[in-house]
C-alpha cells in the first residue's frame, strides 16, 4: 500500500454553486473530509485567466460558453491540504458530468449537467501547483 503524502489542491466553486447557496455545504464537506483550509477568496473571473485555466480547450467551439459560465458570477477559491489531496477531492465531487455522478457525490448531489457540477478540482498535483499559482498570490496561502 503507497504510503499518505500531504498535497495541495486548488477548488473553485463555480457560478453555479454560488447562486444555488450550495457554498457552505460544499465547503463542509471538504472539511468533514478531512481536508484543510490554506486559502480562501472570492473573486470575478477575468477573460485572462479563464483562457489561461482553461487553455486545453480555449481553441474549441464550446469554448466561449465556458467564458460566459464561469464569469456570469463571483466563485470561491479555495487551497486545501491533506493527504493524497487531489485524488480524494476528486472522489467525493464524482465525475466531471453531474448527471452520471453518484448521490453521495458533491456532483451528485448538487450539480446538473456537465459544465454546471458545482465545483472544479485540480486533476493532478502538477495541474494543482500551476492552479494554485494562478488563483492565489504569495502569502494568499497559509500553510
Amino acid at each position: 500500500m503507497l504510503a499518505a503524502f500531504m498535497q495541495k489542491t486548488l477548488i473553485l466553486l463555480k457560478p453555479d454553486c454560488m447562486e444555488k447557496k450550495h457554498a457552505g455545504a460544499v465547503l463542509g464537506r471538504f472539511e468533514q473530509a478531512g481536508f484543510e483550509i490554506i486559502g480562501c477568496k472570492m473573486l470575478r473571473l477575468t477573460p485572462a485567466v479563464l483562457r489561461a485555466h482553461y487553455a486545453h480547450v480555449a481553441d474549441k467551439p464550446f469554448y466561449p460558453e465556458i467564458e460566459a459560465f464561469m464569469s456570469s458570477r463571483p466563485v470561491i477559491a479555495l487551497a486545501l491540504r491533506g493527504d493524497n489531496a487531489v485524488a480524494r477531492v476528486r472522489d467525493l465531487l464524482g465525475p466531471t458530468d453531474s448527471r452520471k455522478a453518484a448521490k453521495g457525490t458533491i456532483r451528485g448531489d448538487f450539480g446538473t449537467e456537465m459544465m454546471k457540477n458545482v465545483v472544479h478540482a485540480s486533476d493532478s498535483d502538477e495541474n494543482a501547483k500551476l492552479e494554485l499559482t494562478r488563483f492565489f498570490q504569495p502569502g494568499e496561502l497559509f500553510a
